[in-house]
């Protein structure tokens, strides 16, 4: 990358140039054996190269395999003994995404200007969480960013593990869901209307239920594309509406209030709760700080409010177990285990624990959920399925009686 510098000469005199180098440490090298002795140095960055980087960064997603990847690697170079600038300049070489190349630049480039480590990752609230920049800063202050990235890496393939049996145990569900929509689809629209033309265009009155059955299929197959039109708009609707604030909050109050999909949701926020304010109390994250940054990453109402009341009360004097038994929302189990761990002095332990303990919880919660759905769903579809093949059966049998 280009420098300017402003240098002294031996004899006092100052000369000012560009000169060409992979870091500031390597510039002051150049500069003394010209012997020259530096003043003023600074890196230079066109506006065009700097949107340049932050176009390639918002143009393609940073993924959580990205950041444990990066946060593994970082680890493991600091544990080795590779200084930070060393280490992000190997990253920087081995590196093929356009998208973390130019975030390990921009990191390059912000530690050569003196700011802070973290800021980098702020920058990007899209990609990196405040549970991610704040450990990093807690780690960057603390002289400990190893161990913080070791510890990122290891919950962030926590995460992702997590969501992946999530993901996976949906999978059939979701399958089963759509096949049934296409068999419903093809009978409503192209069988049924059909045979009901052959009921009545013989002459034939078919019995009330049966010519429900057909005026519904009928319908269906004279307005099919404008159904299929709304569904679409409402579909697009629904999804940018989801993008917003309003349409989060909305969709997060729907989703706990769900009889199994709520619990679901509720232990998945109980996990991130341990897990996060263990990780931040370890990283040396003052109390109030790393309890209100929880709040924030939960990512259930309820647990969230009760959380913000926790901080209330241990700021105006509260001990962190008695402000916890304060709040009905949270389990009696989690908030006695906080007040003796408390005491004990192995509070961020303690969470750890009870993070693994609800990871196992959320995933027996969802292959039991998955078991409840699936006859559930095959019940109904088969209701639907027997109420059309009997209107199709009893005019059958009406007009065989007929003959």
């Amino acid at each position: 990358m280009k420098f300017n510098y402003i240098a002294s000469y031996q004899n006092g005199k100052i000369t000012e140039g560009t000169a060409e180098a992979e870091s500031t440490a390597e510039l002051l090298q150049i500069l003394a054996n010209k012997g020259l002795r530096p003043v003023s140095v600074k890196p230079v960055k066109s506006s065009e190269a700097a949107m340049m980087s932050r176009r390639q960064v918002f143009g393609q997603k940073i993924t959580i395999a990205d950041q444990i990847f990066l946060t593994k690697y970082l680890s493991i170079m600091l544990k080795v003994g590779t200084d930070l600038f060393q280490a992000i300049n190997i990253l920087i070489a081995d590196f093929e995404k356009p998208a973390l190349r130019a975030l390990l630049i921009e990191i390059r480039e912000t530690l050569e200007r003196g700011q802070p480590f973290y800021s980098t990752f702020a920058r990007y609230p899209q990609y990196f969480s405040p549970v991610f920049v704040n450990l990093v800063k807690a780690g960057e202050g603390s002289g400990n960013l190893q161990h913080v990235f070791e510890e990122l890496s290891v919950s962030l393939d926590k995460e992702k593990e997590l969501r992946s049996k999530i993901k996976g145990a949906m999978v059939y569900p979701i399958l089963l869901f759509s096949l049934s929509c296409i068999i419903l689809i093809f009978l409503t629209t192209f069988a049924l209307p059909k045979l009901a033309n052959v009921f009545t265009g013989g002459g034939f009155d078919p019995p009330a239920f049966s010519r429900i059955v057909f005026a519904v299929g009928l319908f269906i197959n004279h307005y099919i594309w404008l159904f299929a039109g709304v569904f679409i708009v409402a579909a697009i609707g629904i999804w940018l509406f989801g993008r917003s604030l309003a349409g989060k909050r909305l969709f997060a109050s729907i989703r706990i209030r769900l009889p199994i999909v709520g619990k679901i949701s509720f232990k998945i926020a109980l996990q991130r709760f341990a897990a996060t304010l263990s990780s931040l109390l370890k990283a040396g994250v003052p109390i109030l700080q790393a309890i209100e940054i929880t709040a924030d990453a939960v990512g259930h109402p309820d647990l969230r409010k009760a959380l913000l009341h926790v901080r209330d009360g241990v700021g105006q004097g509260l001990t962190l177990g008695e402000g916890f038994k304060k709040e009905s929302t949270l389990p009696s189990v989690v908030t006695n285990l906080i007040a003796i761990s408390e005491k004990a002095g192995q509070l961020d332990e303690i969470l750890a624990t009870m993070g693994h303990f609800y990871e196992t919880e959320i995933e027996g919660s969802i292959k039991s959920a998955v078991t409840f759905i699936e006859p559930v769903m095959l019940l109904f579809i088969g209701g639907i399925i027997g109420v059309i093949a009997l209107a199709i059966i009893v005019p059958v049998y009406q007009l065989v009686g007929q003959l």
